[in-house]
């Protein structure tokens, strides 16, 4: 992932990013098949303890092609995407001082590489799918349960899935918050994020949390 050279926006620890987008936002999953590209969205189960770099699991539909073009010898990319927004340079204090400025765009991202295990076992992917619904159903007043399901519904449904498992290799993380700009014009994009759409306002909040030691970084 490219990091400019005059200011880095890598993050000290992207297994802890990792461990925090994973419950939140679905993986962008790409392989390399003998025709091109394949990608798909999905959610991934992230376990930081299995391996030097952690693993990743998730599942993709059976009639999803891509599952049949995975090479187990092959690097794939899991990408996750946290906030991100257009900012405008009329957030700016440099934009009244000397009017001297460009947009940009802010972003959190995780980019996860690493080959790739089938998993199409029943017993495996049943246990994944519950720790899947568990973790995202955990938050609800009344959490469903797979076992709420009619016997014998889930395990028939799970054999139209195909359970996979990626072994990391390497993990990239980068933390786009305009961390390179003065104090003003950061605290300038705060205050205009937090004034536009639901997704701008997700974008002000990850910036507040960034601390003034990264920002004195540039």
């Amino acid at each position: 992932m490219y990091q400019p050279a005059h200011h880095r926006f890598e993050v000290g620890d992207p297994a802890a990013l990792l461990a925090e987008l994973a419950p939140r936002v679905p993986a962008t999953l790409v392989t390399l098949a003998a025709d091109g590209l394949r990608a798909s969205i999905l959610p991934m189960l992230f376990d930081a303890g299995d391996g030097e770099h952690g693993t990743l699991r998730g599942h993709l539909a059976r009639p999803n092609p891509q599952w049949r073009d995975i090479d187990p010898a092959v690097e794939a990319l899991a990408i996750f995407d946290g906030p991100d927004a257009y900012i405008s340079p009329a957030f700016y204090e440099e934009k009244r001082r000397t009017g001297k400025v460009v947009p940009t765009w802010n972003y959190v991202t995780v980019l996860a590489h690493g080959t790739i295990t089938l998993r199409p076992e029943p017993e495996w992917l049943l246990a994944h799918v519950r720790r899947l619904v568990d973790r995202h159903e955990a938050a609800r007043t009344d959490p469903w349960s797979i076992d709420d399901a009619p016997d014998g519904y889930v395990e028939t449904q799970i054999r139209a899935i195909v359970g996979l498992e990626l072994r990391i290799s390497r993990l990239e993380a980068k933390r786009k918050l305009t961390q390179n700009r003065s104090e003003a014009d950061f605290e300038g994009t705060i205050a205009g994020l937090a004034a536009g759409s639901p997704r701008e306002q997700a974008l002000a909040a990850e910036m507040r949390r960034e601390s003034p030691r990264r920002r004195d970084a540039g």
